[in-house]
């Protein structure tokens, strides 16, 4: 297994029209649960038109070349894009900080901090054993 440098890719992925959301959603997190793909970073599903997209860190060039197998998606528009900046798992996190404090002055730790209790928010449910 070659080793490549490091470096996060965005996933972009939109089911076949009349597809369910339930069963895009479904496909989508198979999809991202495979390993041979990276380490999943991030992943959200779309509203109206159902798909959805994921990051992942590579750092190998059979992850890399994983990405673009459809696997369960097969049949779905999908393109794969690799960031510049994101090198990481980490650098992902940074480039919102970074996006977030350059753009809007506002650092992401302040945010989380002004965020208000929201029942849709699960970020910030209390974990239970």
């Amino acid at each position: 297994m070659n080793e490549t440098r490091g470096r996060c890719h965005l996933v972009y992925a939109l089911a076949p029209e009349g597809m369910t959301a339930r069963e895009a959603n479904e496909l989508l997190n198979e999809y991202i649960g495979d390993r041979e793909r990276g380490l999943a970073v991030s992943h959200d599903h779309f509203i109206g038109r159902h798909g959805g997209y994921a990051v992942f860190e590579v750092k190998t060039e059979a992850e890399e070349a994983k990405l673009a197998d459809p696997g369960p998606l097969e049949g779905w528009e999908i393109a794969t894009h690799p960031l510049t900046f994101s090198l990481s798992a980490v650098g992902l996190v940074a480039q919102v900080d970074f996006t977030l404090r350059a753009y809007r002055d506002v650092a992401l730790a302040e945010l989380i901090e002004a965020e208000e209790p929201d029942k849709r928010h699960w970020w910030n449910r209390p974990e239970t054993s």
